[in-house]
């Protein structure tokens, strides 16, 4: 990839992670098709502004539709013929999940299987598809590992990501297609969703609110800063997994499939307290604390270990959660004044 330009698919490019994606790619100089939904789980107008920020590149091409409906995802396959194809469209939220499970069929499984039949038509150079933390479930010994067993799923929105892993895998068994998964452990920075802790927090303490501070405050996160966790997608996708070539026991590659996971994370849990009293003191402003017990579905800690991805891009992510909390705190005070 930093070789020569590419082009690249990414589903969910006016998302959170996928516009800060698209914008290091479209940086380095490669080709981004940009597929999104504008759905109106949070507000569109968000995404708007994201993709705004992104039409200032003459090599992006903004494409709207569901990854879920048939043909669509097909058709751009057979258009571009796509050299890397990144996946991050999908229903999010553990919490929204237990309510609506049925968006997380029709997102995030049924999308996945129309990515894959159009994958398999016409074959990238790499695959790579977003999981998640929460696969891990209720494994309690840490730091979680690429190669540790992940069969307990707390809520359905994990359930569903670990289903696109086995269905992903299947398909680079039976077809060739190299694939790599992504667990990404607590994404957080500018242009984040309003519908995480980040937002919720900062605003409340911003508006004089009371937060909510679940599990009275006894949680643990591998908070990763956004620019640290795409700038590691992109040294990942010129290193398609390769079927029999491991690199060593912390090598999660498939034994029967070019197909490997790899955790996305910042390596070191930092206290609920301690991330609240950085935007305390990035806010110049104290929060107003209602503690609450755990919700369901949540899980008390989570704790990546980047050994793998250190192997191999030779990159580790190390934002330290003050310096990304500020970055975020003030994007936060510029976007939404200019929103009125």
């Amino acid at each position: 990839m930093a070789d020569q330009a590419k082009t690249v698919l990414i589903t969910g490019a006016a998302g959170f992670i996928g516009s800060h994606l698209a914008a290091l790619l479209l940086e380095q100089g490669h080709r981004v098709i940009g597929l999104d939904a504008h759905d109106s789980y949070y507000d569109p107008g968000l995404k708007v502004a994201r993709e705004t920020r992104l039409l200032n590149f003459p090599e992006f091409q903004p494409v709207r539709a569901r990854v879920e409906d048939p043909g669509v995802l097909m058709e751009l396959f057979q258009t571009h013929r796509p050299d890397a194809v990144v996946h991050l469209a999908a229903q999010a939220g553990v919490r929204f999940s237990i309510d609506n499970p049925r968006a997380y069929v029709q997102s995030n499984i049924l999308g996945t299987f129309e990515l894959l039949e159009a994958a398999r038509a016409f074959p990238p150079q790499h695959l790579l598809l977003a999981s998640t933390s929460s696969v891990y479930g209720a494994n309690t010994e840490m730091p979680y590992r690429e190669t540790d067993k992940a069969d307990s799923q707390m809520s359905f929105y994990a359930a569903s990501k670990k289903s696109t892993e086995a269905m992903a895998h299947s398909y680079a068994h039976l077809f060739g297609l190299p694939v790599t998964m992504f667990r990404f452990f607590t994404v957080y920075g500018p242009w984040g969703r309003p519908d995480m802790a980040p937002y919720l927090f900062t605003h409340a303490i911003l508006q004089g609110e009371p937060i909510k501070i679940f599990n009275h405050g006894d949680m643990r996160r591998d908070f990763t800063y956004v620019g640290d966790l795409v700038r590691a997608i992109g040294l990942l996708i010129p290193k398609p997994p390769t079927a029999g070539a491991s690199i060593g026991p912390e090598d999660s590659l498939s034994p029967v499939a070019p197909w490997r996971v790899v955790n996305i994370g910042n390596g070191s849990p930092v206290q609920l307290l301690d991330f609240i009293a950085a935007i305390e003191d990035a806010t110049g402003r104290k929060a107003i604390r209602q503690m609450l017990p755990m919700q369901p579905g949540d899980v008390p800690a989570t704790w990546a270990d980047t050994t793998l991805l250190q192997r191999l891009t030779g990159y580790a992510p190390q934002t330290d959660i003050r310096d990304g909390v500020q970055s975020y705190v003030e994007w936060f005070r510029s976007y939404y004044r200019q929103q009125g």
